[in-house]
């Protein structure tokens, strides 16, 4: 099984006025322009996802719209309260797991620090693994079979920057 892990894109400032409530707080103008080129450097990759699972949260279902979007794949989409930054590494891999036999690729939309620990539960068993998941980077962790604990190894983990690379040498930038 592949879990790829994207960390939402760039959003407006924690305690805006202009949004009380955190969980409506949406990407801004460049976190957006950079999703959808970061988008295209998962295009490039020739990564083949099966099932897309996003946070509720609004910065994190748009980076999973635009990621989807690039991948015609809007409607596979599904938004689990597992991936909101309040969820466990724990619960998250339980989530998992119900996923259908079969199913070998995984991308997970959400926001640190619960990708890192849940990246570095399954890596080592422990949470506080010190990753470094920047907004709109992406994660491959590959298993024979998922645990709640040491299961998984590293594949790569790609900064936004290294990303937008890639697309702009495939020329999709």
């Amino acid at each position: 099984m592949n879990l790829y892990f994207l960390r939402q894109g760039a959003a407006g400032d924690r305690g805006d006025p202009r949004y009380p409530d955190d969980r409506l707080r949406p990407l801004d103008s460049d976190g957006r322009r950079k999703m959808k080129l970061i988008a295209a450097g998962m295009r490039a990759l020739g990564l083949e996802i099966e099932v897309w699972l996003s946070s509720p949260l609004l910065r994190a279902r748009q980076t999973a719209e635009i990621a989807a979007g690039a991948f015609r794949a809007r409607k596979k989409l599904a938004l689990i309260d597992e991936l909101a930054p309040e969820g466990s590494p724990r619960r998250l891999v339980d989530r998992l797991r119900r996923e259908p036999a079969g199913t070998e690729n995984i991308l997970l939309v959400g926001h640190e620090p619960l990708l890192s620990a849940t990246m570095g539960f399954l890596l080592a068993g422990q949470t506080n693994l010190s990753l470094a998941l920047k907004k709109g980077g992406l994660a491959l962790l590959s298993a024979e079979s998922l645990a709640c604990g040491p299961c998984a190894s590293l594949e790569w983990l790609l900064t936004p920057r290294q990303l937008l690379a890639i697309a702009a040498a495939k020329g999709k930038a």
